[in-house]
């Protein structure tokens, strides 16, 4: 690819094969849209809502779901097949409808770019559309136009572009054709002498030839990395994918297990492979993929309340284990407006606030030399702000905003000194001057370079008087304005001069004198620096990357507290030094990266996630799009964001706030606990039927539990307590708490034990009530030609105390260490009102008689009845004092 900055205009138009008075002729054009294709950014072909649908059912819990309807549906329950075949559709709908809303990245790019632009062909200006725009085509710029590709500059006159949703740079770019830039890796934004497709020109006029269109601009590389597929799994799908593929096997295996066993107890095989079944259907969670979708669903509700939209339900758990947190500076750190925040007459520094822009400065505290400070400025700007609107150069409207808080109103002042005549701004001169009407005649007022004013200025104004500038003078102000350069303050300087007439502008800028200057820079957002400590209290590192300058980025982190030297910076040019291994290696000692380029922010997520973090990338212009969607969860701005970032996208900040960015993290924390009490709790209920089955089978007793009995267990009494579980009332600890290792094991922590000493109680308990049904009627477990009747009954007290043991159970799940009077029995009444329901719907199926027929129970005695529910509070009872062994034990540790 040509480095057409690095040429000259003559080179650039030679090799175009073009002539800028005349632009290209018609024929040309059409040739060349042949050649070039049309100037319109494209995306991949999209997917069917039919072929979305097929992609959710790629996962290994939906094929375990489909092998539990396929078996139901062999031994004749069909009510059971369609529910869980339901439960299958459910969770594909969402996961097409999240991903449908989700790919809107490349749309949004084509509609950024414009429909109209101003061109030279045959000799004559006419106006096209964009998409007819061919390399070699000469474009007319001036202020408020689109730019419609990129383009090499030709022609420009004090011409600026606003580049922030490209650069991340919140002052518009200063532009100039003439200048030839030798070092082929000069980042995006200090290219001078190029503009590129969809930045916006703000101020003067320009010429340029277009130079790359489609996707070969730099709009296009971000539009192409976009559309790069990533589908990477997140911790969360990760993890249930890997108990699908367990569960799975296990359910495969007991088959198998139960088949050898019956060979060997020369049993009936047919009522083996019933047997076998109800095993299988006992292993499978059948409702875990629908609560997960369901407790993820809810979050997401929950999270909007707290500004926080989320577009991709897994995201939210992806939110608790993030460890990084990539920043882009403009208008997410900071406020994204210029702001005075020192002025400086001679001897005389003062501070204002940036965190109190509205306000006011007492004019009481105001010296001459200020006043005409300030007023110099005001009347010098082109820039208007009323009512909290502003409009114009971003460095502009910061004066007049200065003007405002000092009583100083920039309306007021043009009436009672009219402009007469002005000097426009040149970036070779770098000053602006205007001639304004006073009371005695006319006054020049001149902006600019602090070193340009000095060098055209012979007085200086100090404390009222004007008197002679003299060399001690001069390096005075030099080493106050250096100084604030340091600070990476953005150093402006005033001066003036009076006349008894109106003078021509060559006049202007001579014999002036020096009034002093002032310091301005994109201050911190206020509640940005309290946020940064709470993530790093909470384990979480921030990390700064802008294409802004080094040392402005530099300023502000340590402002934040994301970095502590300049040593912990690095620009997108230092990074192009290095190979990706050696990027990757040293990637952590640094927490600033400035003058960055999109594929530069790529890079950085991509070596950050080497070292296996979880990545969570912040930001609101299209510059930010590309890593956005490469990050493990990319956050958009909602309000400054861009719709290309909001497109590419996990997450969305309606609020702009960096502050909802921890406040997520806590959310999807407390989200992860939860569908992870969620999954013990149901693979603990499990297990308690396999160990009531197996043990059966093993022992040569009769089969305790039907598979019917089991499916409506799993699917309807597990599955409330379940949902409950999973929208339990957060830990308000939990920020005080290392993010979690995203290879942290479901069972890590001591989960899976309880969940093996849950499901053993449970499953002994089921047993002893089965033991106890056929024992009213006379037979024991090892009893030959058991009665109908008696298997019934026994049956019923099994399959009621498997749903009463599991609905208490659930209680105990809400905290590992901490007691049920502890955590507050009542704090999450949505589990009290699943357990009740639950009981009701146990008693119902019993009580009922066409459910009671089609479950195959009766109705139990009223002493039986209190005898289920004892046993169903046992595991309840020996969980809760095993965690008072275990706080014995966390609290010898810690003594």
């Amino acid at each position: 690819m040509s480095m057409w900055f690095a040429k000259s205009e003559e080179e650039v138009l030679k090799e175009l094969q073009v002539d800028p008075a005349a632009g290209l002729t018609a024929e040309e054009a059409k040739a060349r849209v042949a050649k070039y294709g049309a100037n319109e950014l494209k995306g991949k072909p999209k997917k069917s809502l039919f072929l979305l649908f097929f992609e959710q059912l790629k996962d290994m819990l939906i094929y375990v779901l489909l092998g539990a309807a396929v078996v139901t549906l062999v031994i004749g329950e069909y009510v059971d097949s369609l529910i869980i075949l339901l439960v299958v559709v459910l969770n594909a709908a969402i996961g097409v409808f999240q991903e449908y809303k989700a790919e809107k990245a490349i749309e949004a790019l084509q509609n950024m770019t414009t429909a109209k632009t101003l061109v030279r062909r045959n000799g004559e200006l006419i106006e096209i559309e964009s998409k007819d725009l061919v390399p070699g085509d000469i474009v007319v710029l001036d202020a408020g136009r689109i730019i419609p590709a990129d383009l090499r500059l030709i022609e420009s006159a004090n011409l600026q572009i606003e580049e922030s949703a490209l650069t991340g740079e919140s002052v518009p770019s200063e532009k100039d054709a003439k200048l030839v830039l030798e070092d082929p890796k000069t980042p995006i934004g200090d290219k001078a002498n190029m503009a590129f497709m969809s930045t916006l020109v703000t101020y003067g006029r320009g010429e340029g030839v277009v130079v790359h269109t489609a996707m070969e601009t730099e709009m296009g590389k971000i539009a192409k990395i976009l559309d790069e597929d990533i589908k990477e799994l997140t911790p969360l799908q990760k993890k249930l994918e890997e108990l699908g593929k367990m569960l799975g096997f296990i359910a495969i295996a007991i088959c198998v297990i139960i088949f050898v066993i019956a060979l060997f107890q020369k049993r009936d095989l047919f009522e083996m492979f019933l047997t076998a079944i109800s095993l299988a259907v006992a292993a499978i969670p059948e409702g875990l993929p629908a609560i997960v979708a369901i407790v993820l669903a809810l979050g997401v509700t929950r999270m909007s309340k707290i500004n926080a939209i989320v577009k991709k339900l897994p995201a939210v758990e992806t939110l608790g284990s993030v460890n990084i947190i990539c920043s882009d500076k403009t208008g997410t750190l900071t406020q994204n407006k210029m702001t005075v925040v020192q002025y400086y007459t001679l001897n005389q520094l003062k501070e204002l606030p940036a965190d109190a822009v509205e306000q006011t400065v007492d004019t009481a505290t105001l010296s001459t030399d200020e006043q005409e400070l300030v007023t110099s400025f005001v009347l010098c700007s082109d820039a208007t702000y009323e009512h909290g609107q502003a409009t114009g150069d971003p460095t502009e409207v910061a004066l007049i905003v200065l003007g405002d808080r000092c009583g100083l109103s920039k309306k007021q002042l043009n009436q009672d000194h009219s402009r007469v005549g002005e000097k426009p701004f040149d970036s070779d001169r770098k000053l602006m001057s205007t001639l304004n009407k006073t009371a005695t005649g006319y006054r020049v007022h001149t902006k600019g370079a602090i070193d340009q004013l000095l060098q055209i200025s012979s007085t200086a104004l100090v404390n009222g008087e004007v008197v002679p500038l003299t060399e001690q003078m001069k390096q005075q102000y030099l080493s106050v304005a250096e100084t604030m350069s340091d600070d990476a303050l953005r150093v402006l300087g005033a001066a003036y001069k009076d006349t008894k007439q109106v003078i021509s502008p060559d006049e202007m800028e001579q014999e002036l004198t020096v009034l002093g200057f002032v310091g301005m820079i994109d201050p911190p957002r206020l509640e940005v620096k309290d946020s940064i400590r709470e993530a790093k209290l909470a384990g979480i590192t921030p990390i700064m990357i802008t294409g802004d300058h080094k040392n402005t980025a530099v300023a502000i982190a340590k402002q934040l507290g994301i970095a502590e030297s300049i040593d912990q910076s690095m620009t997108g040019a230092e990074i192009d030094q290095l190979s990706d291994d050696e990027f990757s290696k040293n990637i952590n000692n640094y927490r600033v990266f400035a003058r960055v380029s999109p594929e530069h922010k790529v890079k950085i997520v991509k070596a950050f996630k080497s070292h296996g973090n979880i990545v969570s990338m912040t930001g609101d212009g299209v510059n930010d799009a590309p890593s956005l969607k490469n990050a493990d969860i990319g956050v958009a701005m909602g309000i400054t964001g861009t719709d290309v970032s909001k497109g590419a996208s996990d997450m969305i900040l309606t609020d702009d706030n960096f502050t909802t960015i921890v406040h997520a993290i806590r959310e999807g924390r407390n989200i992860y606990q939860n569908i992870k009490k969620a999954v013990i709790f149901l693979l603990s209920c499990n297990f308690g039927e396999v160990v009531a089955i197996l043990a059966s089978v093993l022992f040569f007793w009769p089969i305790p539990l039907l598979p019917t009995q089991i499916l409506w267990i799993n699917l309807i009494t597990d599955t409330l307590p379940a949902i409950a579980l999973g929208i339990d009332p957060g830990d308000k600890d939990i920020m005080k708490n290392k993010p979690r290792d995203p290879k942290e094991s479901f069972f890590a922590h001591g989960a899976g034990l309880r969940a093996i000493l849950g499901g053993l109680l449970i499953g002994i308990l089921t047993l002893v009530a089965f033991y106890l049904g056929l024992n009213e009627f006379g037979f024991s477990l090892t009893s030959k030609d058991i009665s109908e009747d008696a298997l019934t009954y026994a049956r019923t007290m099994a399959f009621v105390v498997l749903a009463a043991s599991q609905l208490f159970y659930s209680l105990s799940m809400r905290s590992a260490t901490k007691s049920i009077f502890q955590v507050g029995i009542f704090t999450n009444k949505f589990l009290i009102g699943a357990i009740i329901a639950g009981l009701l719907l146990q008693l119902s199926v019993i009580s009922i008689p066409f459910l009671a027929n089609a479950f195959k129970v009766q109705n139990l005695s009223l002493a039986d009845w209190g005898l289920v529910f004892v046993l169903g509070l046992i595991p309840l009872l020996i969980n809760e004092i095993v965690k008072i062994f275990i706080r014995m034990s966390n609290k010898q540790k810690t003594a």
